[in-house]
């Protein structure tokens, strides 16, 4: 009998915790159900409202086929580095404003394409990759031994660095 009812309170309070949580998602605004939300594993934190793809390979054919230039974000989670720069990045509000015109892509994982590693597998590093699906050699951060490093202190550099990335896709294509 005991073992009963200490199921049934355990059944009660899944109960109340199920309810009480729909409750709270009702209280979405218009402004969080205007736009589709993605679950935020996507962008790992790196910006939640932004549109992330899932792999390289979907990255490369949205770029190529909205001809916006791709931003690729390598990081891990358990690097020190990779959450500095997560955190400033998602802080900053000129750099999530800018980052919607880009295909975006961060990945926690090596890709076996050497393009996305030209100078080593370090973390965190970031890509720009234009439409034509060249990786751009030209936009780099302030590191000659790691040319796509940034440091939380490099955020102005990489915000200019994201729109060189746009402004040579209007010359150039």
């Amino acid at each position: 009998a005991m073992e009963k009812s200490y199921v049934s309170m355990f059944l009660l309070l899944v109960a109340i915790s199920c309810a009480l949580a729909k409750d709270v998602g009702k209280k979405e605004t218009k402004e969080t159900t205007a736009k589709p939300k993605l679950p935020q594993t996507l962008s790992r934190g790196w910006g939640d409202q932004l549109i992330w793809t899932q792999t390289y390979e979907e990255a490369l054919f949205r770029a190529k086929h909205s001809q916006k230039p791709l931003m690729i974000i390598h990081h891990l989670d358990d690097c020190p580095h990779s959450q500095a720069l997560k955190k400033v990045f998602a802080e900053h509000k000129d750099i999530q404003k800018l980052a919607e015109k880009f295909v975006l892509l961060n990945l926690v994982y090596e890709t076996t394409d050497k393009n996305l590693s030209p100078d080593g597998q370090y973390v965190p590093r970031i890509l720009f990759i234009d439409p034509s699906l060249t990786v751009r050699a030209d936009i780099t951060g302030r590191y000659s031994n790691r040319l796509y490093a940034y440091e939380p202190s490099d955020i102005s550099l990489l915000y200019s660095n994201m729109q060189k990335a746009l402004k040579l896709l209007k010359t150039e294509l």
